[in-house]
């Protein structure tokens, strides 16, 4: 019989339904794991084993098991708060913080009876794209440990790519999902704007960040996204969802369907394009290359296309993510002192720009999203590469100049902050290994909550490419 964490998070779902495994029992099975292998990944920053333990305990007594993540286990990334667990944000300035409550996205995954087993690495405050703090060991890619994990939901990728977990929730305000996912080798789905009660972005500055899953397959996926979306199941509530009435099947239906001939873009160009010299690398091209061959032998439409110049935008994203660090609470020297340098960076920057140069920066970016709405209107999703470039070395990036580290993102990562401007949904693919077995994904950019129609391509691809059977060298 399979291990555990050798089925998919779906497959162990079912097995718990059926009594061949209890919530107890995967629960101490994937604590095992993450004690042997967690110290050479770094994928956790926090082990609430105890805590995992009796929760396991009181899903098996007292949770339904009509509850969709029924036994399954899950961690916090660290932006997260959960009650009386710390919450470091990547950062030493929060080392000794602990909250009291815990946030709704926990207390959603919570009521869908999911098992946290602790909290994953993130970068400080969430902020950069590489998941290398210096409050904690780095998160390391299990594909190869010498290259970096991506970012900011670096670590939960780590822990689902090395088997540590079945899935894990993330957040994304610029492709913080879809950049650790592509780089993992794992599927990383970013919702539209407003779909996720606990976490729509709609209370976010510009409405960037969402929450979404991270999974090795898209049916997995789903299963964790089903349950943001309806913790206890049944039907979303309006108006925290996007869903319209009658439209309540559940996305895992689609994913596991995987049916549906559609039109799809073909794009390369980026909003960063004219800003930043952005070059493909020959793996990114090859991973387009492969997705485009499946859809075309699908029978799919496809068509190339490019988005015009805005030269608004550079200006304004570089505005919000600026601006977005200037409520970090560092007041005194000392405080500040504790920060990173990019942080201490962005906070300067933040706290130095005046109300006009914010709400004209909001304003450009609204604009863009109608813009780029309606460029892609035509299509059913469009794809294009998940990152430029092959996963990044540890230490890649400067950590002292914030501009050379800001032209190092985009060069890096120039397809996904344009999708979180735009509200639209993303799911990330893992469609191909290089030479040297690293993975190297596609993007998928949907219609306004066109989630079903990701997921239904996602899974016909899966099912010609079988990714969901690799397996990375590097699990501790």
């Amino acid at each position: 019989m399979a291990e555990p964490h050798e089925l998919t998070a779906l497959e162990q779902w079912q097995a718990l339904q059926r009594g061949e495994l209890g919530p107890a029992e995967l629960t101490e099975h994937y604590l095992a794991r993450i004690d042997a292998a967690n110290p050479a990944l770094g994928a956790f920053v926090t082990v609430t084993a105890d805590a995992a333990r009796a929760r396991a305990r009181l899903v098996e007594q007292r949770v339904p098991r009509t509850a969709p993540l029924w036994g399954l286990p899950f961690a916090d990334k660290d932006l997260q708060l959960r009650a009386g667990v710390p919450a470091r944000f990547g950062s030493r300035l929060m080392r000794d913080f602990v909250p009291a409550e815990s946030d709704e996205l926990v207390q959603a995954i919570d009521a869908a009876g999911g098992v946290s087993l602790g909290k994953t690495s993130t970068p400080e405050f969430g902020l950069p794209s590489y998941t290398e703090s210096l409050a904690e060991p780095p998160a390391r890619n299990p594909w190869n440990r010498e290259l970096g994990a991506g970012g900011s939901s670096g670590g939960a990728a780590v822990a689902v790519a090395a088997r540590l977990l079945p899935f894990a929730p993330g957040s994304d305000g610029g492709g913080s999902i879809r950049i650790p996912a592509a780089a993992c080798g794992l599927v990383g789905l970013k919702p539209s704007r407003g779909r996720v009660p606990a976490a729509s972005g709609i209370d976010k500055l510009g409405g960037l960040s969402v929450g979404g899953p991270l999974a090795r397959t898209v049916a997995d996926a789903a299963l964790l996204l089903d349950a943001m979306i309806t913790p206890r199941g049944g039907h979303p509530q309006h108006p925290f969802t996007l869903r319209a009435p009658g439209d309540d099947a559940p996305l895992l239906a689609a994913a596991v369907r995987g049916d549906g001939r559609f039109q799809l873009g073909v794009m390369t160009t980026s909003a960063w394009d004219g800003d930043y010299p952005i070059d493909l690398a020959p793996e990114a091209r090859a991973a387009l290359d492969l997705a485009v061959a499946e859809f075309a032998a699908m029978g799919h439409g496809l068509e190339e296309t490019a988005l015009t110049p805005d030269p608004g935008y550079a200006p304004a994203f570089r505005t919000i993510w600026q601006a977005g660090a200037a409520s970090i609470p560092a007041e005194t020297e000392e405080q500040l002192g504790l920060l990173e340098p990019l942080t201490r960076w962005l906070v300067g920057r933040g706290r130095a720009l005046t109300a006009r140069s914010l709400a004209e920066a909001l304003s450009t970016l609204a604009a863009y999203e109608r813009s780029f709405i309606a460029q892609l209107s035509r299509f059913d999703a469009v794809l294009t590469p998940a990152l430029a470039m092959t996963p990044r070395p540890v230490g890649w990036y400067d950590r002292e100049d914030g501009e050379a580290n800001f032209a190092q993102q985009v060069r890096y990562t120039p397809f996904t902050s344009m999708v979180n401007v735009a509200g639209l949904p993303a799911i990330v693919l893992p469609v191909l290994q290089t030479e040297h077995g690293l993975p190297m994904g596609v993007q998928l950019i949907g219609r306004p909550g066109g989630e079903a129609t990701l997921l239904a391509l996602g899974a016909q691809l899966e099912r010609r490419l079988l990714w969901q059977h690799r397996v990375p060298p590097e699990q501790g």
